[in-house]
């Protein structure tokens, strides 16, 4: 195997040990693959996803290559509320058969773990249904899931001009009842001008730490309202998007460890010119992960291995940053950090071969699958 790097092992094993295989202890195992020289690396991990959904959004998609905003087709009653009509018609196995297909192209490139988000629903049951279906992915598939929360991604219909209600609803009602049944990992919110103020957010993140569920947030994506210092402030998990952060914003995300998920999909197929302040988040030390942002309004992307690319022509991310942002900085996006998305003694031996020698092979084609084998253990 070419060398590309110090990170790369030439000649290596991954079993109890994980290093040279010169340095290898003499090892009895129930299976021995043979990678044949090929690239080994941590199984991918998809960070951000809205992969159960009903319907799609093809018609607006029309619209935006004719010139539509993004705002424009949400403020004229398109985007995430007509997926929510669709999700809610949808029945439990609707929606698990809709999904499948997604995630499927996703564990065909060497994905390993997945989040997936609700947020079509906008009613308890409803919400709970997409959850109950992500979980069911998971029992489907050898993948592991990691649901969401994301009530807070718009305001339903019936709803429109009682916010304040619809805040109570999610706070009050949805999440000590989702958090009762185990039903997500963490909560999620969509803070914009189009969806939840700051002040809005923070309800909901409180509601959050009430019921012992860290958080996550859609920040600064088309506009600064200071997402990112906001969910520093509660020691999110991760913030994602980002084409708008601030100066102090990278600052108090890098202080408080929380991850940068940058989404190049959704930058690219709604035509963003603003790119996310990459070399800012360097500077301040802030891990960047990359993911798919799956979903049927702004990002209809189920290659990771694209994600990658995009995330090195769009945002000029090297070949290194775009490796550890769908491994290592991607499970620190989830809270998987001790568990995952990384090649250390004491994780999950979730792996992917790859026809490869050098990892700049998985970052610089595009519609093409190196993968040789996926490799997941179940813990």
């Amino acid at each position: 195997m070419a060398a590309a790097g110090p990170w790369l092992i030439e000649d290596g094993i991954v079993a109890v040990h994980a290093g040279p295989a010169a340095y290898a202890p003499r090892l009895e195992a129930a299976e021995t693959i043979d990678c044949g020289g090929r690239l080994v690396t941590p199984g991918l991990i998809d960070c951000h996803t809205h992969l159960v959904f009903a319907g799609d959004r093809a018609a607006e998609f029309e619209k935006r290559i004719a010139g539509a905003s993004y705002e424009e087709i949400a403020r004229g009653g398109g985007g995430i509320v007509s997926t929510v009509a669709a999700t809610r018609a949808a029945s439990e196995d609707d929606l698990l058969a809709a999904a499948l297909p997604r995630l499927d192209a996703l564990l065909a490139e060497g994905v390993t773990t997945v989040e997936v988000k609700s947020g079509y629903g906008l009613t308890l049951a409803d919400e709970t249904k997409m959850l109950r279906a992500a979980r069911l992915l998971g029992e489907a598939r050898d993948v592991r899931i990691v649901p969401t929360f994301l009530g807070a991604h718009a305001v339903p219909g019936e709803m429109k001009g009682t916010r304040g209600r619809y805040l109570d609803l999610v706070c009050d009602e949805m999440i000590p009842a989702i958090a009762a049944a185990g039903l997500a990992s963490a909560v999620d919110a969509f803070c914009e001008g189009i969806a939840f103020s700051p002040a809005e957010t923070a309800r909901v993140f409180d509601a959050a730490r009430r019921h012992g569920l860290p958080v996550k947030l859609h920040a600064d994506q088309l506009s600064d309202l200071g997402g990112g210092t906001l969910a520093a402030r509660y020691g999110a998990l991760s913030a994602d998007h980002l084409e708008h952060l601030s100066a102090e914003g990278a600052a108090a995300m890098a202080r408080a460890g929380t991850v940068a998920v940058l989404l190049p999909g959704a930058y690219y197929f709604t035509r963003e010119t603003r790119p996310p302040p990459v070399d800012l988040l360097r500077r301040c030390g802030v891990p960047i992960a990359l993911a798919t942002d799956c979903n049927p309004g702004t990002s209809p992307l189920t290659s990771i291995l694209m994600a990658m690319n995009m995330g090195a022509t769009l945002f000029r991310l090297t070949v290194a940053e775009c490796l550890a942002g769908v491994t290592r900085e991607a499970a620190a996006a989830l809270g998987l950090g001790s568990e995952t998305g990384a090649l250390e003694a004491g994780k999950a031996c979730d792996l992917a071969i790859w026809n490869a020698s050098n990892p700049a092979e998985l970052v610089y084609r595009m519609g093409f699958n190196p993968l040789h084998a996926r490799v997941r253990e179940a813990r």
